[in-house]
């Protein structure tokens, strides 16, 4: 799979054939796209595409974005830490899928954003449409550890490896999903499950990320897997 599979509104009945969670579905149908878009963009928030939202980043394709909270198979309440927050789109999408009564919404979610710009604009948007996730600027390869463990991880930039930080922040039988490949022409979409300790890793096709840049990628010792 590849961003810009599709071009007409991603929202439309019988769209996305491989995305078969109707939760899934019902929350894209729910939180409005354009609103973590450019004004001059709004007029393509139906398109099923990446969307440039400054600073050199993007607004990832709804279908891809789709499978990846499809695969972390997400329940009410369970704690998510998000990785690169960009537009805070998927941050939304995370909210409302873990929505849990009594709880203000996206209480659970715990998001982080390299760029302080992007983090500004989208919790602004995030806080206009009522979704109140914890939001940081950081260094998302180290993830949040005094909040860990974590039900589900999901990261939305390409890493050479697993870092090890969030293998280790992420819960016994929790999921992490992230595009794996340094080469942008050769990235592959990975959903790995914490079994006993042990890495358990599922392919889930091929994607096409922005980096994910963190200097902690450079030392080894950071890796979870070779």
């Amino acid at each position: 799979m590849t961003e810009g599979l599709f071009s007409s509104d991603f929202r439309k009945k019988g769209q996305w054939p491989d995305v078969t969670d109707d939760r899934v579905r019902a929350a894209f149908a729910a939180v409005p796209r354009e609103a973590f878009i450019a004004p001059e963009l709004r007029q393509h928030a139906g398109e099923d595409a990446p969307l440039p939202i400054g600073q050199g980043q993007t607004i990832s394709q709804p279908y891809v974005v789709a499978l990846m909270v499809q695969a972390l198979a997400l329940g009410a309440g369970d704690k998510i830490l998000e990785i690169g927050t960009g537009s805070g789109y998927e941050t939304a999408i995370l909210c409302t899928l873990t929505a849990a009564p009594g709880r203000p919404l996206g209480d659970n979610v715990y998001a982080i954003e390299r760029l302080e710009i992007l983090a500004d604009q989208a919790d602004l948007a995030l806080h206009e449409l009522g979704y109140w996730p914890h939001l940081r600027v950081g260094d998302g390869a180290a993830g949040w550890p005094e909040e860990a463990p974590f039900t589900a991880i999901i990261v939305s930039a390409a890493a050479s490896h697993v870092p090890r930080p969030l293998w280790d922040q992420l819960a016994e039988g929790g999921r992490l999903v992230l595009p794996r490949g340094a080469n942008p022409d050769d990235q592959q979409l990975w959903l790995l499950h914490k079994r006993a300790g042990e890495m358990q890793v599922e392919n889930l096709g091929g994607v096409r990320f922005v980096p994910l840049i963190s200097p902690l990628l450079q030392d080894p010792a950071n890796w979870a897997e070779s």
